[in-house]
Formats: structure tokens, sequence, C-alpha cells
């Protein structure tokens, strides 16, 4: 099943239980990459946070907005405040995530001045994404976007190709960012192929790839599309940090993570060495999968972040071997 069918399917489900009511209040923002201040009633930990560009940084976990797909308003709402709380500054979503939108806007309104929001569009002509952005932007309470993608960018011609062409989506999004609708541009991919022709037609600001151990080494997907990015500049923002493999058949886990396509990590130390690994390579943050229990299973995991070591690296890849990764190199 393609990613963007599951994703229609996942919506029909219902939303994890409550968390506890939690306070809205928003947090001051973290030095780059250090350690959280320690516990306490005034001061709990927060996130560290890394450079995104000059002037920004954003917390090295992001929220993805499935995460509240299905919730109920009040539920969305804490759920939020909890990750403000917490030091996320970092809010991804798109128009294909059921309706994380609607949920996520007023949820996300009392700190939409001090937060990054990213949003999506898998349009690719100019036509059709207009109407959709301008919908994203009702649906989320906003007149900007900190960062506007392409969405899933996978086969050159269809995507790329067909994003730069007379009447295509970058038409749009330039004159966006021109008039301040945007203020960086940036595309999501799943390709090797798609992300380096994307990144030698336009200057990006970011890229947001998955980035995962078991990609990198049994499938030699990752390492090219991370060089092609830092050769243009362009930060990185990771995806599929925690997952480990492709769902195997009949896995009875599956029912508990109607929101994951693949197979997630939930063993704790193997979660925490791929968590690792992927913020030891050279990205800005990472955004756990869409299902709540892992994203503040990452959330906490990131929160004393330390750099993988080579004898951890090599028990990953000894991992690895036995996968059967989300992506492979297609050459």
């Amino acid at each position: 099943m393609r990613r963007r069918e599951f994703l229609k399917a996942a919506a029909a489900t219902t939303a994890a239980a409550a968390l506890e009511s939690v306070s809205g209040q928003l947090v001051a923002q973290q030095p780059s990459d250090t350690a959280p201040p320690g516990a306490t009633a005034s001061n709990p930990p927060r996130l560290p946070r890394r450079a995104y560009k000059p002037g920004i940084e954003l917390s090295i976990i992001g929220f993805g907005g499935i995460v509240v797909m299905n919730a109920q308003p009040d539920h969305a709402a804490r759920v939020v405040a909890q990750a403000v709380e917490k030091g996320v500054n970092y809010f991804d979503v798109a128009p294909s995530y059921g309706d994380a939108e609607v949920k996520l806007g007023p949820a996300l309104r009392p700190y939409r001045k001090n937060v990054f929001l990213a949003c999506k569009t898998a349009q690719r002509t100019r036509e059709a994404a207009e109407a959709e952005m301008k919908r994203s932007m009702e649906r989320l309470h906003t007149d900007y976007f900190d960062l506007y993608q392409l969405h899933a960018i996978t086969d050159v011609k269809k995507d790329v190709d067909a994003a730069f062409a007379s009447g295509g989506v970058m038409e749009l999004l330039i004159e966006a960012r021109k008039s301040g609708r945007i203020r960086h541009l940036g595309f999501s991919a799943h390709s090797i192929e798609a992300t380096i022709a994307a990144l030698d037609r336009f200057d990006f600001d970011s890229v947001l790839i998955p980035i995962n151990f078991a990609t990198f080494y049994k499938g030699n997907f990752g390492p090219q599309m991370i060089a092609a990015a830092e050769k243009k500049g362009a930060a990185r923002l990771a995806l599929k940090a925690l997952a480990r493999q492709k769902w195997p058949q009949n896995d009875p886990l599956r029912p508990r993570y109607p929101k994951a396509w693949y197979q997630p990590l939930t063993d704790r130390h193997e979660a925490e060495l791929a968590l690792r690994f992927t913020l030891s390579q050279p990205v800005t943050a990472a955004i756990p999968p869409g299902e709540e229990e892992l994203f503040w299973l990452a959330v906490e995991l990131a929160m004393h972040h330390r750099p993988i070591t080579e004898s951890e690296t090599r028990e990953l890849m000894a991992l690895a071997e036995s996968l059967d990764p989300i992506f492979r190199a297609t050459a």
C-alpha cells in the first residue's frame, strides 16, 4: 500500500486515550544542541535546538500533524500544549493527513507566533496548489507558513518536471515566498533520484528526507540525499528515524499502531540507538512516527541526546542486516 493511500485509511481510526491535563505555557528557547536543564517544578527539561537557518533554531524533535489526526479537539489542544511545554517549536502537517490540519490549527493558535509551522502540497499545478494552500491556511489559522514543501516527490518526470513546468506549482511557491505567505521553501522526498533532481533545479531552503539506520546500512538509501543537500546548502530534516522495517505479514503489533505504515521500533534500547543515529547525522531535526506513543518516546529519548558511538553503530549495523528496510537504493 502506498503511503498516501495508507494515510487515507488511517484517517478512519480512533484516537488514542487522552493525556493528562498540561499547561499551555510556551517555553523559552534552549541553546543549540545542548543538554536541557534539569527537571524542577518551575523549570522542566526541554528539548535542545539546532540551527535551521541563521537566526532560526528548531527543536531536534518535530511534531508531525498525524499525531493529532482523529483526536478530539480538547485532546489535540492538550497534546500540543504539552509538546510546546517540552520545548517543541517545529510543527509539520499536510492536507493529506486526514483531519490533522483541522485539529492542529485551533490547538496551535495560542503559540503560532512562537513556533515554526511547516506545511506541504502534493499538487503539481499552480491552480490546484493555490486552492490547497488557501484551504490549509484557513484550517491552520495562519496567514503565512514558515516552511512550505513539495510533498513526497518520488518520480523525476511526474513530480519534479511537473512542478517546474509552465503553470506548475513552483511558479506559485516562488511568488508566495516573495510576498511573505511562505518564508522558506522545501520538499519532502522518498527518492534519491528525485531529491538530486530537485536540488539541481532550485535552491531550496531545506529537504525532508528519510534518515534511518536500516535504510542506510541495509538499503544504501540516505547518504546520497544528505550529501546532495549539504552540497547545495539546504538544511536537512529527517523522517523515519524510528522505523524498523516493512511490516512483516500478520505482525500481531500492527493493530496497535494504525497510523504507522511501517513497523516502528518499540524496543526502548533499539529506539534510542536509532534516534541517536539519525540525530548524529548532519540534520536539524527529526519527525517521529504519527503515533502519539512514539512521538512522546522520541521526545523523552532526545531530551539528553548524545552522539552515537562506534560500538553502538556496529550494533545498529548488525541489526539492520536482519531487517527489511522501508527504502532501498534502486541501483
